[in-house]
């Protein structure tokens, strides 16, 4: 494990994928689920959910958040302190960006943004502090 991505890895996070994210549920147990993300210039990881759910619940208790992102011969995974956001602006801002990485067809990017915006939503942002990556 070490605190830094490589190059590999920072272009892997910015390839078309998906990750698993690890919150701890109050027992101590995983709660895993599949979220859009952003990788950022900065190495800020951003994500967009909505307020009500599990994994937000889970952070508000404990902000130990682990994310992986993989495939077939490839991973990386992160973990770290998350910060929740519910500054409108921002979780408006994120979620455009969200829309635009993984909506591919532009025209219905405001009407994805807008849903998304109604859904009473907050921002998800964390900067790795462990990073493990894999590669065969």
């Amino acid at each position: 494990m070490t605190s830094k991505l490589s190059d590999w890895a920072k272009e892997f996070l910015r390839d078309d994928h998906v990750a698993v994210v690890g919150t701890l549920n109050n027992d101590g147990s995983s709660h895993l689920t599949t979220m859009w993300y952003l990788f950022t210039d900065d190495g800020t990881l951003v994500m967009s959910t909505p307020g009500r759910n599990q994994k937000v619940k889970n952070l508000r208790r404990d902000p130990r958040i682990a994310l992986c992102v993989g495939d077939e011969s490839r991973s990386v995974s992160l973990y770290g302190t998350v910060t929740i956001s519910e500054d409108l602006a921002l979780v408006r801002q994120d979620i455009e960006h969200l829309v635009e990485r993984y909506v591919q067809d532009a025209g219905i990017r405001p009407q994805v943004s807008a849903t998304l915006v109604q859904q009473s939503r907050v921002a998800l942002h964390f900067t790795p502090e462990k990073v493990t990556e894999f590669s065969v």
